[in-house]
């Protein structure tokens, strides 16, 4: 009995660490912005709520659990959320990327999104012969004029 307490502390203890979680949340109003940070202020584990209204986000600093503090915005405001999905602008190598470039984003920060997933635009194949028929190269090409 006495390991089965012991190694469920332990596991407990490795769960919990201190982290900032930044969350996604769309706040109309001085009433939406303090029913935000009420939601998550009696959170267990929680030292330190900051929400920029004008960026729609919240951030949550403390020993708790992302998913947890997401469900429980969620749960206790009604409204949508979500981890905070942007990266500054500075940090991706390719931002203008069609999968980390979002006009939604706030100025300064764009989609966090993998290279690898989100390839840079190239001209497909029908671009290339679009371009080539109308090119002065070309002896086949359509003659307008």
């Amino acid at each position: 009995m006495g390991c089965a307490v012991l190694c469920y502390r332990e596991r407990h203890k490795k769960l919990k660490q201190f982290q900032r979680v930044e969350i996604k949340v769309k706040m109309d109003c001085e009433g939406c912005e303090r029913r935000v940070r009420k939601s998550v202020e009696g959170m267990k584990g929680v030292s330190k709520v900051t929400v920029e209204p004008k960026l729609s986000k919240l951030t949550v600093e403390g020993f708790v659990q992302p998913d947890k503090v997401v469900h429980r915005v969620m749960h206790r405001t009604g409204k949508k959320a979500e981890l905070w999905p942007y990266v500054p602008y500075e940090v991706v190598p390719h931002p203008y990327a069609p999968g980390a470039y979002d006009k939604k984003a706030p100025p300064g920060y764009v989609r966090n999104a993998d290279p690898l997933v989100a390839p840079l635009a190239r001209a497909s194949s029908v671009e290339v012969k679009y371009t080539s028929a109308f090119s002065d190269d070309n002896p086949n090409a359509c003659t307008i004029m």
